[in-house]
C-alpha cells in the first residue's frame, strides 16, 4: 500500500515534491509506520527497482521458455522490459534527473542498487545461457554485463522517447538486436579476437 501510494504520488507530483509525510498521510498510515518500513524516499525507489525487476523477469519468462535463438531471446527480454516500464514513463523523465546524479544512491550504478542490477545482469545471463549462440569463451562471462549496459542505453532512450507508445524505442530494439547478434557471432573469428580482448580488458578495468 505504501509503495503503491508513493509511486502514484511520484507520478502525479514529481519525486522531489513528494515527501514521506505526504505519502504516509495519503496511504492512511502513521508517519512513524511509513518510516519503519521505508527509511526514506530512496528506500521506496529501491523497492520499486526490485519489484520492477521481478516483473520484468516474469514478463520475459514465456519467450525464454519458448525460444533458443539468441536474437529472439534478447529481443523478447528487451520488449518485455518496455512493457513493464510503460506505466512509469511520465514519471521516469522527472525522476531521471535525480537518478543521473553520479553520487545518487538511486543511480543504477550505485552500491545501493546492487541487488536489482545483479538480478538484471542474471536475466541477461539466462538469455545467453539458454541460447544456441556461439561466443568467444573469453567474452562469454562478460557478455551479460555488456547486454545490461545496452539495456541501460535503451532505457535512457525510452525515457526521452515522446513517440506514441514509445514506438521509436521498439524500433531501436528491433534494429539493434540483429546487430548485437551478429557481433556476438563474429566474436569467435580469429581476426576479431584482439578487439574482443580489448573489450574484456576494458570491462575489467572499469570494475576496479
Amino acid at each position: 500500500m505504501i509503495l503503491e501510494t508513493a509511486m502514484r504520488m511520484f507520478r502525479e507530483r514529481g519525486y522531489a515534491r513528494t515527501t514521506m509525510r505526504a505519502i504516509a498521510q495519503e496511504a492512511g498510515v502513521a508517519v512513524g509506520n511509513a518510516y519503519y518500513y521505508f527509511g526514506s524516499k530512496e528506500h521506496l525507489i529501491q523497492e520499486f527497482y526490485l519489484r520492477t525487476q521481478r516483473e520484468h523477469a516474469a514478463a520475459a519468462r514465456p519467450v525464454l521458455d519458448r525460444e533458443s535463438d539468441f536474437a529472439a531471446r534478447l529481443s523478447g527480454v528487451l520488449h518485455a522490459a518496455i512493457d513493464v516500464l510503460a506505466p512509469s514513463h511520465e514519471f521516469a523523465a522527472s525522476f531521471f534527473k535525480v537518478a543521473a546524479e553520479p553520487t545518487s544512491p538511486l543511480s543504477p550504478f550505485s552500491a545501493e542498487t546492487a541487488a536489482p542490477r545483479e538480478a538484471a545482469v542474471a536475466l541477461f545471463a539466462e538469455v545467453l545461457a539458454g541460447s544456441t549462440a556461439k561466443v568467444d569463451p573469453e567474452l562469454r562471462p562478460q557478455l551479460p554485463e555488456l547486454l545490461w549496459l545496452a539495456y541501460m542505453g535503451t532505457v535512457l532512450y525510452w525515457v526521452y522517447d515522446r513517440s506514441p507508445g514509445q514506438a521509436r524505442t521498439r524500433k531501436l530494439i528491433d534494429g539493434a538486436v540483429p546487430l548485437i547478434d551478429r557481433l556476438v557471432g563474429l566474436s569467435r573469428l580469429r581476426v576479431l579476437r584482439p578487439a574482443t580482448r580489448q573489450v574484456v580488458d576494458l570491462i575489467r578495468t572499469l570494475r576496479h
